[in-house]
């Protein structure tokens, strides 16, 4: 069996992570988005990035993630990212390839560390990976992510670039 690489994205992957994206939004439980991309969308929005990378086995993409500044101005020395591993290759270690590709790529984006903003707090496999990889909880916001009919909290972790 191959060995899992995580590169840079290439055109030619941009259907995979559309579909990969999208179904992360469509679950519901993870990112702010209601409305998935297209391919058109998601051309634009992956390029509109500092960093977009893919976890391959083959020519198979199994996950990506997206790297860009969490604000603007003064602020803009702080990365956040966002994450997504295809439902079918879960469970494999996708992701801790993915946040630490990331992580170890914040210098040569020139950013300074990396921040998550909103980090639902039911999504403990999440948690316990950022934490994992080195990331610390520095705050909670009491309700701060609508979920269907009720609302929970979201976590803040922070790690410095390397």
């Amino acid at each position: 069996m191959e060995s899992i690489e995580v590169r840079l994205y290439r055109d030619a992957d941009i259907p995979a992570m559309v579909r990969i994206w999208n179904e992360v939004v469509c679950d519901g439980i993870a990112y702010p988005q209601e409305a998935g991309l297209t391919e058109a969308s998601g051309r634009e929005f992956f390029a509109q990035q500092s960093a977009a990378a893919v976890a391959v086995q083959g020519d198979t993409v199994l996950g990506l993630y997206i790297l860009h500044p969490n604000n603007v101005g003064p602020c803009g020395h702080i990365a956040n990212a966002s994450y997504a591993v295809a439902g079918t290759a879960r469970g494999r270690h996708i992701g801790e390839k993915l946040v630490l590709d990331s992580v170890a790529r914040l210098s040569s984006c020139g950013f300074r560390g990396l921040q998550f903003n909103a980090v639902v707090a039911t999504n403990v496999h999440a948690r316990h990976l950022y934490e994992r990889c080195g990331f610390r909880l520095v705050g909670t916001i009491p309700g701060g992510f609508r979920m269907d009919d009720r609302y929970e909290d979201i976590c803040i972790y922070y790690i410095d670039a390397k």
